[in-house]
C-alpha cells in the first residue's frame, strides 16, 4: 500500500491521544494486515478475526435494516476490542485497557478511521489506475 507510512503515522498519533490503547491495527475487509502499531498480539490472527466479526456485523446490520456497518465494540474482562469502518475497503481495530473512557475512544477512533479510510481508498484507486 503506497500510503502505509501515513496509516502507521495515524495509528501512532491515535495511540498518543489515547494512552490506554494497547494496540491499533488496520486491516483490509478480507482480513489482511495493512498497518499495525501493536505489541503482544498476533496481528495476522487479529485481522483475520476482525474480518470474520465484520462479516457477521454486516449481515446483522443488513438483516435488521440498520444501514451500513459503522463500528463494533466488545467489552471483555481485560479491556475492549473496538472495530470501525475505515472507508470502503478497510477497518480499524483498537485494543484498549478496561479503564478507557469509551466516549473518548469512539470520538478519536471515528476521526482516525475516517482519515485512514481516505488514505486506503485513495491507494486502492491509484492501484486500480495502474
Amino acid at each position: 500500500m503506497a500510503s502505509e507510512a501515513d496509516v502507521i503515522g495515524e495509528l501512532k498519533r491515535l495511540r498518543t491521544r489515547l494512552p490506554q490503547l494497547r494496540g491499533a491495527l488496520t486491516a483490509s475487509v478480507d482480513g489482511l494486515v495493512l498497518a499495525q502499531d501493536a505489541t503482544d498480539v498476533e496481528a495476522e490472527a487479529v485481522c483475520a478475526l476482525t474480518a470474520a466479526a465484520l462479516a457477521v456485523s454486516l449481515r446483522l446490520s443488513d438483516a435488521t435494516h440498520q444501514g451500513d456497518f459503522r463500528e463494533l465494540l466488545i467489552r471483555a474482562d481485560h479491556g475492549y476490542v473496538a472495530t470501525y469502518a475505515a472507508g470502503s475497503s478497510a477497518v480499524l481495530t483498537l485494543l484498549a485497557e478496561p479503564q478507557i473512557n469509551v466516549g473518548r475512544l469512539h470520538l478519536e477512533a471515528r476521526r482516525s478511521s475516517a482519515l485512514i479510510g481516505d488514505l486506503v481508498d485513495a491507494a486502492v484507486v491509484r492501484a486500480e489506475e495502474t
